[in-house]
């Protein structure tokens, strides 16, 4: 089986990113074929800052190794290492249906929030695709705000097959209940778009600073909250032991959270959890010429796994005469 799925590197990753994405793909290692990218022309939809970009790819790249995504038993790379991807998307955008992506949230979300339109933010959905379908994925894992933009891919694929012949296997994408959409300090979904994130690699007196910024509600100490309607909750709750989890949320339902309290062994479970990958990033980013080779050496293998797809659909589509 087949496991895909990419970060963009717009800017530092997050606790979002961590529990939605990183975490899950990573524990695929060991079971699952993995392939993961960074998503760096993705990227291009909000950053216009060259340098900004490239600075930004090789952050993220850092992120994942850090974290513990081992190269030898996954298939590392950054987005536009693999041309063949673009040319993809081209094709597929000619089969897609304008409706197809007008009907789609995300790219009215990033509007209304204030980021530019442009083709590239429109048409996201088909690169995405192309993303997917080049290496003929199984399972995607995404976060909740992706599970339409997996629909879209599904959708194309069977166009596309039906057409042509069989040519792309139809992905699944994954979404865990759990970690559907993580809050941001603000309660709305967390998102670099909307600046409400928890960065993973804060030095501890911003983490600290950003924790305790988590909006919270003015109910006093003594009295019951809902713990299923507090954002300081639904973040704790992914990183607490189980067994504090159940003590806390015994003390929002009965009376005697604390949410100062809380806010601060928030901030030192997350200090102390990402004590040692924040260490092996600082030495990885000391080093930008192991990332780059462990990059380009992902992109190889990539592309032998793309070849024969683009193959195949440029002889079905008659550009291969």
């Amino acid at each position: 089986m087949r496991v895909l799925s990419g970060i963009q590197p717009s800017g530092a990753l997050h606790l979002g990113n961590y529990l939605a994405m990183m975490k899950p793909m990573i524990s695929y290692m060991d079971r699952s074929q993995l392939f993961v990218f960074v998503v760096n022309m993705h990227a291009m939809t909000s950053v216009t800052d060259g340098e900004k970009l490239a600075e930004g790819t090789l952050e993220a790249a850092s992120d994942f190794l850090a974290l513990g995504l081992d190269p030898h038993r996954s298939i590392f790379w950054v987005q536009s290492d693999v041309p063949e991807v673009v040319e993809l998307a081209w094709i597929l955008t000619c089969i897609t249906p304008m409706g197809l992506l007008e009907r789609c949230h995300s790219y009215k979300d990033k509007v209304a929030k204030g980021i530019s339109p442009n083709h590239g933010l429109f048409a996201y959905p088909v690169l995405m695709a192309a993303d997917i379908l080049l290496y003929q994925a199984n399972v995607v894992p995404v976060g909740k705000d992706q599970k339409q933009h997996i629909e879209v891919t599904r959708d194309i694929a069977i166009k596309f097959n039906s057409i042509y012949g069989d040519t792309f296997i139809i992905p699944e994408g994954e979404i865990s209940d759990q970690v559907a959409t993580v809050p941001g300090i603000d309660g709305q979904k967390m998102s670099k778009s909307y600046g409400n994130t928890i960065e993973i690699f804060l030095d501890e007196k911003s983490l600290r600073k950003r924790v305790m910024s988590v909006k919270t509600d003015s109910i006093p100490v003594d009295q019951p909250k809902d713990p299923e309607t507090c954002n300081l909750f639904q973040i704790y709750r992914h990183f607490a032991p189980k067994g504090r989890v159940e003590e806390v949320k015994r003390l929002y339902i009965e009376g005697g959270a604390s949410y100062g309290v809380v806010k601060k062994e928030l901030a030192e479970i997350l200090w102390e959890l990402f004590r040692g990958p924040r260490q092996e990033k600082q030495k990885l980013l000391g080093d930008p010429g192991y990332i780059r080779s462990v990059l380009a050496d992902g992109a190889k293998k990539a592309r032998e796994i793309a070849t024969p797809t683009i193959e195949d659909v440029r002889r079905k589509i008659g550009v291969k005469y």
